[in-house]
């Protein structure tokens, strides 16, 4: 059994892309669904925020002279169509989803509320929550913070490519080591890069762990959810 009762899910629009340069794999995007519905099967409510930087990225959009604000829109929408591709694929295993969006984009989506989040989740649906915070200037790392502060989320799983939180970039440092577990204070101190400092904080005050793991592993959902020691978790003293 599953030690989470509510769980918020991050994932990241780069890793739907599987081995192509750009937007969806099917075979990625199946993946992470199977996993999806197996816990939500099993009684794990699960909400979740997908990036879209594998469609587009707002800042990555300013810096090539799209307005700040319209580059930070066009990412919300960019997330907006990986949610509905999980929805998709949730669905066609069976699996009952719907998706919540930050802003009203009445009827791809319903216009996010905690209650109606919640009211869907103590159903036994899968929530998925896109568009991120609907305001430009913020990461979807903030609008997951966000979001699974507001649902009370047990914790956040950040599911990335990586297994977990290291002294450096073990990509580049082959003497880096990885934390099984680590304060939000320590986090602080030696400038780690686990999400961005506002959604760190957001969490951080409002006493959210999270939990980083490597999603791309098949089972590694199911493993984390029964607290196998895997990936690194960061919590307040």
């Amino acid at each position: 059994m599953s030690t989470y009762h509510r769980i918020l899910l991050k994932l990241s629009g780069e890793s739907l892309m599987g081995e192509r340069r750009y937007g969806i794999d099917p075979q990625r995007l199946n993946e992470y669904a199977t996993q999806i519905a197996e816990q939500a099967s099993r009684g794990v409510q699960i909400a979740i925020v997908i990036g879209g930087g594998n469609i587009f990225r707002g800042l990555s959009g300013a810096a090539q002279g799209f307005d700040r604000i319209k580059g930070d829109q066009m990412g919300m929408l960019a997330t907006t169509i990986n949610s509905l591709a999980l929805c998709s694929a949730l669905e066609a295993i069976g699996c009952k989803s719907r998706v919540l969006t930050a802003i009203n984009m009445f009827p791809i989506g319903e216009q996010f509320s905690p209650r109606r989040a919640t009211d869907a989740l103590d159903a036994g649906e899968v929530v998925i929550l896109a568009g991120g915070t609907g305001c430009p200037f913020f990461t979807t790392d903030t609008g997951a913070a966000l979001r699974g502060v507001e649902i009370k989320a047990d914790a956040m799983f950040k599911g990335t490519r990586v297994d977990g939180i290291y002294t450096a970039d073990p990509e580049k440092d082959p003497a880096a080591t990885k934390f099984d577990r680590i304060t939000y204070d320590e986090v602080y101190t030696r400038g780690l890069k686990v999400m961005d400092l506002t959604a760190t904080a957001l969490c951080r005050e409002n006493n959210l762990p999270i939990v980083v793991f490597n999603m791309d592993v098949k089972g590694n959902l199911a493993r984390v959810l029964n607290g196998a020691p895997i990936g690194t978790v960061v919590y307040n003293h």
